[in-house]
This record gives C-alpha cells, sequence and structure tokens, in this order.
C-alpha cells in the first residue's frame, strides 16, 4: 500500500522599505551614527548589499503521523549561524533547524532631527499553504519560538504564529542592531491531502 505524506515549504524573503534613502547595509547591539540606512537579513545574507537568498524551511509529515496533534519540528537549509553584524557571535549553533534573523536601523543625530527614531520590523504570511492540487493548510499551522544563546533578551525579536496578515515584531532603535535565533514548527492539527505545501513569508524593516 502506497504511503501518503505532506511536505511543508516556507519560502523566508525579505523585503526593506526606507522613504527619502536606499538601502543599505548580537541579541541587541549600538551601533555608530551614520546616514539613515536600514538592514535586514534573514537566514543567509551578507554584511551589506543583498545577497539574493531566499532560505526554506521546511518539514516532510510521515504517514503514520499524519494529523495526530503532535507538533514537528522543520528544517532549514539555512547556513548562516554568526551575527552578520558586529561581534561575529555564534548566535544559531544549528542553523540546518534554526534561522538567524537580524535587522538595524541607523540615522545620524540619534538624539534629534528630522529623521524617524526607531524603525520598525515585520512579517508577512498568506491566510494559508497551497499544493499544487489547490489543497490548502491553514498557515497559523506554522509556528516560531527563539533564542539567543547566552543573552538576557533572547526575545529580542519574539515567537510567535503566523496570522496571514502582517504581525508587527520589533522596534528597532535609532542606531541599533537587534537579531535572534528562529526555530519553527508545523501543529500537525488535522489531516491534509498528500502533496507539497508552499508559502512565501516576507519579514520587512520600515522606516517612513
Amino acid at each position: 500500500m502506497p504511503q501518503r505524506h505532506v511536505a511543508l515549504r516556507l519560502l523566508a524573503a525579505l523585503t526593506l522599505v526606507l522613504s527619502g534613502s536606499s538601502a543599505a547595509f548580537a541579541w541587541s547591539l549600538t551601533m555608530s551614527s551614520a546616514s539613515r540606512r536600514v538592514y535586514l537579513h534573514v537566514g543567509n545574507g551578507v554584511e551589506a548589499g543583498d545577497s539574493g537568498t531566499i532560505n526554506v524551511v521546511s518539514v516532510t509529515v510521515p504517514s503514520n503521523q499524519l494529523g495526530n496533534g503532535t507538533p514537528l519540528a522543520m528544517t532549514s537549509n539555512s547556513t548562516q549561524s554568526r551575527s552578520l553584524q558586529g561581534d561575529n557571535y555564534l548566535t544559531c549553533p544549528t542553523p540546518a533547524s534554526q534561522l538567524l534573523i537580524g535587522a538595524s536601523y541607523q540615522r545620524n543625530n540619534a538624539g534629534g532631527g528630522s529623521a524617524p527614531m526607531s524603525a520598525t520590523l515585520s512579517v508577512s504570511s498568506p491566510a494559508t499553504l497551497i499544493n499544487t492540487s489547490g489543497d490548502s493548510i491553514p498557515i497559523s499551522e506554522v509556528s516560531w519560538t527563539v533564542s539567543a544563546p547566552g543573552s538576557s533578551v533572547p526575545n529580542i525579536i519574539p515567537a510567535g504564529t503566523y496570522n496571514g496578515g502582517t504581525q508587527f515584531l520589533a522596534t528597532i532603535p535609532a542606531n541599533t542592531y537587534i537579531e535572534n535565533c528562529h526555530s519553527f514548527s508545523y501543529a500537525n492539527s488535522a489531516v491534509r491531502a498528500a502533496g507539497t505545501y508552499t508559502a512565501t513569508i516576507t519579514y520587512t524593516v520600515t522606516s517612513p
């Protein structure tokens, strides 16, 4: 008898939005003031510029575990384990099961001037993951926890569950870099049709 498998794939994309300027290039680090710019990486990235990489977080549900209500850990194709800003700290010791997310906002004259005093990190998700047959799984079946080994603020970017909309994650003060490590899981709360289900998750840093 053939086995039925369900595979989930989340594509973690990133978006940078900075009004009036161009986008450029562990835990919570104070940065030097500079010309106004935002920085974001989700998984594999580069210290400055656009890496062009979109990492995938995935899980395959064995047929004998379909819909049994036991959450399943998801894996990542990311290889980024160390901070891309500041001290090169080992923030994500096991990137194959984690995703390093970091963001910063810099501006001149942190105590005054016309530039905003902070930027916002958010994440947007579609309502469902979909397979090629049109079957769907609610995106709310996917959640994440956070960690940052040795940090007193491991939840500086908080844990959560995707909700099919845009979710506020964190405020980034001027001249500050924040990061932590995200581990994803699939709730596996119901039996689903066989297939590979995909969705693209978009992280965004904005400074109006």
